[in-house]
This record gives C-alpha cells, structure tokens and sequence, in this order.
C-alpha cells in the first residue's frame, strides 16, 4: 500500500495548502487518504463506529496540527497514519475503550457446520478464549496478527501497509504469536 512520488508530491502540496487553512485542499486529502487511514482504525479497533469516531478525531488533528507537518521527516500519509494509530491506541487506553473490548465477540462460528454441538460449543470456547488472549495484546502486536492472519497479508506487505520496518513488524508478530500460545495454553 505503499504510494508513488507524484501522489506524495500531491499531497504535500495539498498538506501546504491545508497549513494555510485550505478547506477545499483539506476536502481533497481527505478523500484520497480516509478509505486507508480507516482500514488502519477499523484494524486496530475491531469496531466500525470506533475506528469511524478514531477517523473523525485524527483528521481534526491533523487539520489543526497541519503547520506542524514537516515534509522533510515523512510522508503525508505517513504522517497521518501516525496520528491514526495513536489516536486508536488512545481509544484502546482509554476506560472507553476498555469497558467495549470486553463486549466485543471475537467469535466467528459456522451455523451451517454438521459438527457435534459439543464441538460446536468448544469452538466457540476457545474462540472466546482467542479473543480474550489478543485483547491482551498491546495494540501494534494485534493489528500486525490480524492483518498478518485474518487478512493473509505477508509480513511485507504488512511492513507496507503499517509503514513500519519489515524487522519490526516480524519482531511484533513473533511476540504476539508466543503470548497467544502461552495465554491459550498450547
């Protein structure tokens, strides 16, 4: 997910512009960077209203920080991705966010399986399980499993995406993999 110099040329003009209070440049970036900036909330967050209201936060941000942006250090989506994940990880620190992870299910069961409904209830404990262990997950650790397992990316690709260092990204998936084996106790 990774953008050309041209589309990053763009949007650092578009970020000058929105440094000098542009609505319409602001509009522009906005449209070009919420579908993936969104995809990294609703990653993080597991909820769609979440990473809708983590969305909204971050590019209020970013609109009143737009002078603050340095051209020299990142890209415009970098930068952005940045204050995504903070904000998400803000969200996951917060009481909020803590009391609505316990709600959250992150149980996929197959209603049209022929299995056992003694099967069928282990799944579903051991989903619950799962999903307690990643809940436990710091933020970075969950989204790189997630992304790496429940969306088949490859670990470069979700180096690309998090635009993280490929070292850390594995660094990350290979210490969430050793908790959820020892949390699941396997």
């Amino acid at each position: 997910m990774t953008t050309s110099a041209s589309e990053q040329e763009r949007d650092k003009a578009l970020m000058k512009a929105i440094s000098r209070g542009d609505r319409q440049a602001f509009e522009q970036l906005y449209r070009q960077t919420s579908p993936r900036l969104f995809a990294v909330a609703l990653c993080m967050l597991r909820r769609q209203s979440w990473a809708e209201e983590v969305l909204h936060e971050s590019f209020i941000s970013a609109w009143s920080k737009a002078a603050s942006y340095d051209p020299s250090l990142s890209s415009p989506l970098t930068w952005l991705t940045h204050i995504v994940r903070n904000r998400a990880i803000d969200w996951l620190r917060s009481t909020g966010g803590k009391l609505a992870a316990q709600e959250d299910e992150f149980v996929e069961t197959d209603s049209t399986s022929s299995a056992e409904p003694g099967e069928a209830l282990q799944r579903t404990q051991e989903g619950k399980k799962l999903a307690s262990c990643l809940d436990h997950l710091p933020a970075d650790q969950r989204q790189s499993i997630v992304l790496a397992y429940y969306q088949g990316m490859s670990h470069g690709e979700v180096s690309d995406y998090l635009q993280q260092p490929l070292g850390t990204i594995k660094s990350w998936i290979r210490r969430a993999l050793e908790h959820l084996k020892e949390c699941v106790g396997l």
